[in-house]
């Protein structure tokens, strides 16, 4: 049996069409993965914040009572001989925490991995394999 040019035409190009769509499945596919892993980045950064700023008011509430009222102890155990040299002395103590709880802060915000690190790396790795010479 022989094929006819049309027929041979017609194939090539239902071929190509076919290619084409798997192609676009095959990249809709890729996209829905990266967002997957994009949305479950971002589910994991927003629960581990809410659970550390809730820990934080916790800390932070228990620590300011307790040394508000051990301040207010030492102060009225020295009112009657040196009461400004015990509040001044209260005062550093509570500006020396203060400064070492924003030092402690400051570096687990530096030490804490970027936000879409891994969905940015599998990205990269995308457009390397896009770019790459067939």
């Amino acid at each position: 049996m022989t094929e006819l040019p049309g027929e041979s035409q017609q194939s090539r190009i239902n071929g190509f069409l076919d290619s084409v769509g798997q192609l676009f499945v095959t990249a809709l596919e890729m996209v829905h993965t990266r967002l997957e892993l994009l949305f479950t980045e971002l589910q994991e950064a927003m629960e581990s914040l809410v659970g550390l700023v809730l820990w934080l008011l916790s800390a932070l509430l228990a620590m300011v009572l307790g040394l508000m009222f051990g301040g207010l102890a030492l102060v009225f155990v020295f009112w009657d001989s040196h009461r400004v040299l015990a509040a001044v002395l209260v005062m550093c103590v509570f500006l020396l925490l203060a400064a070492a709880a924003a030092g402690v802060v400051l570096a687990r915000l530096r030490a804490q991995r970027s936000l879409f690190a891994t969905t940015l790396a599998e990205l990269a790795k995308d457009r390397a394999i896009v770019k790459a010479p067939p």
